[in-house]
């Protein structure tokens, strides 16, 4: 940082000297203290004790840096209201700091933080917190003392447990929790009467809390933890709930209790292990989006789920009546009932066209699968969730009808040229592999409009999709990718979504803000600087846009 930048408040200004005919602008002795310091986004790797020399600043922001440390001097800052020092390197967080009395906002995410000051607790005018992002494995008990604090983020830690203290926090609303390895949550928690957003996804957590005095709590973020049970406990009380977002857990069932959430909006039960619903969900005054997909569901056929959710609660309201007149008859064998149920569902094979032999945990696809087919026009098939090595080489017997393939979670290395084949292919979902490559003879699926290769390991965008012009939505996220050609991307005139979350991206070339056919461009979870969270976070033309403007003319 220029030297004049710390003495701005000290030293006249040069033109003082030779200009003597001062106009109302150049009244430079009624200047009054600089207030707000912005050095965010360069390349400093410390900061000047002299930073003292302005004693009137209330907003000093140094994100994106390469500071490894911070100046004991800020402690004098005795005015600063807002502290931005995130995406930084910074190991600790000098004593000095806990000074700051009327501090409000402290952001330190994106850092490399493994402890925190013991005196945090004299921060009592925080608001606002962000320590996401860091190495934290504990957070100091006198945490309890930020009575204040509105949110709170320790999102992407290491902390196995909260200390029960934090529910002291009497003001906090938001707390994020995701990313962690929390196998509980302290029962204190449930005595936070302000909180309204508790996000724990990505946990150890085998239970969802309990929370009876969370009266306010209108979003709760539960997925991708190991929970197994609901309990009607765990739901009674959440009168002002909206979102319940519990996906990726292994639930075995929904309580009737369930219908106690008036208020609820947003249910997200995807990949359970649930086998049946109440079907009082149906009666929820506000439910706009239920998602049920990966689950074995006996009583509700797959074409049923995807036709979205009012024709699914539509469904479940019609079942209603049935159900009090016969509530103890097992329920139908359906499409959705597995081969190992009844021999082999030749209903779904004639009926609705469905191959299904999922979660069977199969080394392989037993041949009476193939030989029921006969004449019939599959058009689906459905071989998720098993221990396949390789595409089954029969699959190649449904080349004239199958059109939706889904191959997700198994342990499948490469395309099989059986595959290339299919060349009524629209869809095809082989999520959850091993896959590194695609075969060039790929490119013979010229109906292939969806293709899910999310979770697999591929380093590099592959190559054979830039030719397959009839694709839509490429879905690619958690994988390796390092790069992506935009100038093939542009090729594909139809593809509206390409997601590529999650991947190894060091850059994103400003020529993608020419492939304007796409409405949906996800690229949150990349090691990327630019474009920056704020702007990705304004949506796909926004992006766009800015990718565009970087483009050198």
């Amino acid at each position: 940082v220029p030297q004049h930048v710390w003495r701005i408040n000290l030293d006249t200004p040069e033109e003082a000297h030779q200009n003597l005919s001062f106009g109302a602008a150049d009244r430079w002795w009624e200047q009054t203290d600089l207030t707000k310091l912005i050095l965010a986004s360069n390349k400093l790797q410390c900061l000047s004790e002299d930073v003292k020399l302005l004693p009137a600043l209330t907003v000093l922001d140094v994100h994106d840096n390469q500071l490894t440390s911070l100046p004991s001097a800020l402690g004098q800052l005795e005015n600063l209201q807002k502290l931005d020092v995130s995406h930084n390197k910074l190991k600790s967080i000098p004593e000095e700091l806990m000074q700051l009395s009327h501090l409000k906002s402290l952001l330190l995410h994106h850092n490399e933080l493994s402890h925190l000051p013991d005196g945090f607790g004299q921060l009592v005018n925080l608001e606002e917190l962000d320590l996401s992002n860091n190495h934290l494995t504990d957070i100091p008990t006198s945490f309890a003392l930020l009575i204040n604090l509105v949110r709170l983020n320790l999102a992407c830690n290491q902390l196995k447990n909260l200390p029960a203290d934090i529910s002291a926090m009497k003001s906090l609303r938001q707390l994020d929790c995701t990313k962690n390895y929390l196998e509980t949550v302290p029962s204190k928690l449930a005595t936070m009467a302000s909180l309204e957003q508790l996000y724990l996804r990505k946990n150890k957590l085998r239970s969802l809390p309990e929370l009876p005095s969370c009266k306010l709590l209108k979003e709760l973020h539960a997925g991708e933890n190991q929970i197994e049970i609901l309990n009607a406990e765990n739901l009674k009380h959440l009168n002002s709930l909206s979102v319940l977002e519990l996906r990726d857990n292994k639930i075995k069932s929904v309580p009737d209790e369930i219908t106690l959430l008036q208020k609820l909006e947003r249910l997200d039960l995807t990949n359970n292990d649930i086998s049946r619903l109440p079907y009082t969900l149906g009666s929820l005054p506000q439910l706009k989006f239920l998602a049920l997909e990966g689950n074995p569901l006996r009583t509700i056929r797959r074409d049923l789920l995807q036709k979205g959710t009012q024709e699914l609660l539509k469904y479940l309201r019609s079942k209603i009546q049935d159900d009090v007149t016969s509530p103890n008859q097992e329920p139908p064998v359906t499409a959705m009932t597995l081969p190992s149920e009844s021999k082999i569902n030749m209903h779904a094979i004639t009926s609705l066209k469905l191959l299904e032999y999922s979660e069977k945990q199969a080394a392989v696809i037993p041949d009476e699968m193939f030989d029921a087919v006969r004449s019939n026009p599959v058009t689906t098939v459905n071989f998720s969730k098993n221990q396949l090595n390789e595409i089954p080489p029969r699959i190649v017997e449904l080349k004239d009808s199958v059109c939706d393939v889904n191959l997700g979670f198994n342990k499948i290395s490469s395309i099989s040229l059986e595959l290339c084949m299919l060349h009524k292919l629209t869809h095809l979902d082989i999520r959850n592999n091993f896959l590194t490559s695609l075969p060039e003879e790929m490119e013979a699926l010229t109906g292939l409009q969806i293709i899910n290769l999310s979770f697999n390991r591929f380093k590099v965008f592959p190559s054979v999709l830039y030719r397959i012009v009839a694709l839509e939505t490429v879905l690619l996220s958690n994988n390796q990718v390092g790069s992506i050609d935009p100038l093939q991307l542009k090729k594909m005139e139809r593809l509206g979504t390409l997601d590529l979350q999650n991947n190894d991206l060091l850059q994103v070339p400003p020529e993608l803000g020419n492939c304007e056919t796409l409405r949906t461009l996800l690229l949150e979870g990349n090691p990327f600087r630019t474009p920056r969270a704020a702007i990705l976070a304004k949506g796909t033309a926004a992006v766009l846009e800015y990718l565009r403007s970087r483009i050198p003319t």
